[in-house]
């Protein structure tokens, strides 16, 4: 009976993961869309609806695009390449789409960074998003050299 018991307690612990500081999932890092459903299930409310459309949002326009989870966020990137371009997180009171060549999109995205080429797109609860205009920074960030992390 113990061992039935601790199995059913690592399957509760495995099936949701900790919340990180403003809702982040703590997810282990790995490659593929498993890693990457993984994270987007354990998303806290409304951030769930958003990372699951942007999910699909980053499928349908970029076909066979490579995922993976690092540093407790998923990472989109060029099937052939060993680079991304696109990687999304949970803070608090929104989610931080990054785009790591962002200062080679047209128009910029609103989102400043610290890092030279990076630019942002928070996404807050209520916003309405500009499906259109991501769709189009998505399609744009992944025909540029990407990031090697």
């Amino acid at each position: 009976m113990g061992k039935e018991k601790s199995a059913n307690v690592a399957m509760k612990a495995a099936a949701k993961p900790t919340l990180l500081s403003g809702g982040n999932p703590q997810i282990a890092k790995g490659d593929g869309n498993a890693p990457v459903q993984a994270y987007i299930a354990a998303m806290p409310g409304w951030k769930r609806d958003i990372g699951r459309n942007l999910d699909t949002l980053i499928v349908r326009t970029i076909p066979g695009v490579r995922k993976a989870v690092k540093w407790n966020s998923p990472f989109y990137g060029v099937e052939d390449q060993a680079c991304w371009f696109l990687s999304f997180h949970c803070f608090t009171k929104y989610g931080k789409v990054t785009f790591f060549r962002g200062t080679s999109l047209r128009p910029l995205p609103p989102g400043e960074s610290r890092h030279k080429e990076v630019r942002y797109l928070n996404i807050h609860e209520d916003a309405e998003l500009d499906e259109v205009q991501l769709e189009a920074w998505v399609r744009q960030a992944s025909q540029l050299p990407g990031e090697r992390l």
